[in-house]
């Protein structure tokens, strides 16, 4: 089965290179997915509470990109309509999860239960991509903290898992705390990504990733401590 379905495009936003005067090469790469000219893209905004001047700004890139009709779908406010939302994304050639918040994207997701739903997309052949926190929605799961001040209280809960696994996005500056805060909490001698601004990770359905654009640090759990393993970085002809 896994062999049917499309790799993901974990995208960690921040201008990639070669992307300063033209059409960003990861969007266009993610749009490739899709196998047709001009794809029509279903736009998931419920990370960042659909908000539109986000949307807008990313349509711009998508459709530099070479996107065709962007559809946004419906999950937040006033314009929330579930029914609408899942016609949009059965009729689209690819699906888009945008940046935000994670933990508040996942929450609009499970209150519509629209998660079994794309999985489900996904497991038919719809290809999926995101950028910044849509990316880890894609992903298996995400840390957050029950008191914010309480670094022990610190627990999982699930993304998507379209893409086989742990990520986060443009974390370099704090050396990654989040990511590493999860990966103490995953299982022992599993693999997490950062993905740098600018990069991105395509993630195969057989758990197996390549970089894309820059450099990809891997974490993992060793007998209870978490070690850097090499990083990642794009192969030649990438």
């Amino acid at each position: 089965m896994t062999g049917d379905l499309k790799p993901v495009y974990l995208i960690a936003g921040g201008p990639s290179s070669g992307a300063r005067h033209g059409p960003d090469p990861l969007l266009q790469g993610a749009l490739t997915l899709a196998s047709v000219d001009s794809p029509s893209v279903a736009y998931i905004g419920a990370a960042s509470g659909d908000s539109m001047p986000f949307r807008l700004m990313i349509e711009r890139l998508l459709r530099r990109a070479g996107a065709g009709k962007i559809t946004p779908v419906p999950l937040c406010g006033a314009r929330l309509n579930a029914q609408k939302a899942r016609r949009i994304i059965e009729d689209c050639n690819i699906v888009f999860l945008s940046g935000g918040d994670v933990e508040a994207g996942m929450k609009v997701l499970e209150k519509h239960s629209m998660t079994d739903f794309l999985r489900d997309q996904y497991e038919k052949g719809k290809p999926f991509f995101g950028v910044s926190a849509g990316s880890i929605m894609l992903a298996k799961n995400w840390v957050r903290w029950r008191d914010p001040h309480d670094d022990s209280s610190a627990e999982l809960f699930p993304c998507l898992g379209i893409a086989n696994v742990y990520c986060d996005t443009h974390g370099e500056e704090d050396d990654w705390e989040e990511l590493v805060s999860m990966s103490r909490l995953i299982p022992d001698g599993a693999v997490s990504y950062g993905i740098t601004s600018g990069a991105a990770l395509i993630a195969h359905a057989d758990g197996s990733v390549r970089a894309l654009a820059g450099e990809v640090p891997r974490f993992t759990l060793d007998r209870g401590v978490v070690k850097h393993l090499p990083s990642l970085f794009p192969i030649a002809d990438s």
